[in-house]
């Protein structure tokens, strides 16, 4: 059976809890110790670990994504019980034991022809698709407008050639795009409201969201089953989901640094100064508008920024973390910039990741209101 596209990631809750449960047989362990500074990792959050052994819960989490987003499949697909009050995550029905087998082949792939890079991943051969193609469809070789996706790390593109600014002007012009200098620097804090729109769903959830200046972020989103919360305290990163296995966790390595960047991002004329490495690659269109293209990288995540070449606006940016299996991406488009309190702000935006896609429009923005240190703490589920 496999998932349409609406069923693979039509909530963010209940999207991870199946893909958190596509290889490995998740059931939680018992007495499982409490988060502390040393990240918990997969074999001992999880039982009948095999093969994803010593990574953190975070990055299992991603993973898992990785592979839903590939085959497109959910937990029912390949787990007995899955979906059912009574799921048997641990058993070893034929798919998982596939997947495990695959997992394996790829990593010695990688091991034999490319000296451990991560070159080859499960989306290169599946694309969504639970038997990879190995025949070309005359169709698609001779279509005009065919699927392209760029790589996850772009070419340089010299400004003499293609009469791109460098990174600095780009991002300078963007920070000026936003308001005055003077106007920035008196944005020290926030607090918002609007609403959530989770891909193939009709209704609408309420949304918090508070920022104090430099990086600290919360998005509280109070939907039906629970609340979905994605925070950053200035050191650490939290997600909090319901109807999940593992229904908040910490976040490491590129992840954490993802987290930390969507923080800055509410500050975002900050935002040059959080990479030491950029570079211009060659601008493109995006929704009908020219873009210029630039990217960040560190240790563990890159950046892709794209900003509309008359406005200056941020219109979108894809970041993507290392995992045990490939780069775990998450995209943000922005639009509706509206002023407040002299900063142009996206009153509209969507953020996607493997494990949904959410859709937000922002009602109210109070500037400068006094936002208590307690709420980017480790997030709480609220009572049923």
């Amino acid at each position: 059976m496999q998932c349409s596209s609406k069923r693979l990631i039509s909530s963010g809750a209940a999207a991870l809890l199946g893909t958190a449960s596509l290889l490995g047989g998740l059931a939680l362990a018992q007495n499982q110790t409490p988060t502390s500074s040393k990240p918990q990792m997969s074999e001992v959050a999880f039982k009948n670990i095999q093969v994803l052994k010593g990574i953190p819960v975070d990055e299992f989490m991603g993973t898992m994504g990785l592979f839903s987003a590939a085959l497109s499949v959910c937990c029912g697909d390949c787990h007995t019980g899955a979906g059912t009050d009574h799921p048997q995550w641990e058993a070893d029905p034929p798919r998982k034991i596939r997947a495990r087998q695959m997992i394996t082949m790829v990593n010695a792939i990688n091991r034999d022809n490319f000296k451990g890079t991560q070159v080859v991943t499960c989306w290169t051969c599946h694309r969504g698709a639970q038997n990879p193609a190995t025949t070309p469809q005359i169709d698609t070789i001779y279509n005009s407008s065919p699927v392209f996706a760029p790589p996850d790390i772009l070419p340089a593109a010299p400004p003499a050639t293609s009469g791109t600014p460098p990174a600095d002007q780009i991002l300078d012009k963007y920070a000026q795009a936003l308001g005055s200098a003077d106007a920035r620097a008196k944005l020290t804090s926030y607090t918002a409201k609007g609403t959530s729109k989770l891909f193939g769903e009709v209704r609408n959830d309420a949304v918090e969201i508070y920022a104090k200046a430099p990086d600290q972020l919360l998005t509280l989103v109070h939907q039906r089953e629970g609340d979905l919360a994605r925070t950053f305290d200035g050191r650490d990163a939290w997600v909090m989901l319901p109807l999940t296995v593992v229904q908040e966790y910490p976040l490491t390595a590129g992840a954490r640094e993802g987290g930390k960047l969507d923080a800055e991002m509410a500050f975002p004329w900050r935002i040059k100064d959080f990479f030491k490495n950029w570079k211009v690659s060659y601008p493109t269109t995006l929704d009908g508008h020219d873009v210029y293209v630039v990217q960040g990288t560190a240790p563990g995540l890159v950046a892709t920024f794209y900003f509309d070449t008359k406005t200056g606006l941020l219109t979108r940016m894809v970041r993507a973390a290392s995992s045990a299996v490939g780069r775990v991406p998450t995209q943000l488009d922005y639009s509706d910039y509206r002023a407040v309190a002299g900063v142009m702000m996206p009153f509209k935006y969507t953020y996607g990741w493997v494990s949904g896609q959410e859709e937000y429009t922002i009602t109210e923005v109070q500037p400068n209101t006094p936002v208590d240190a307690t709420r980017f703490a480790r997030p709480i589920q609220r009572a049923k």
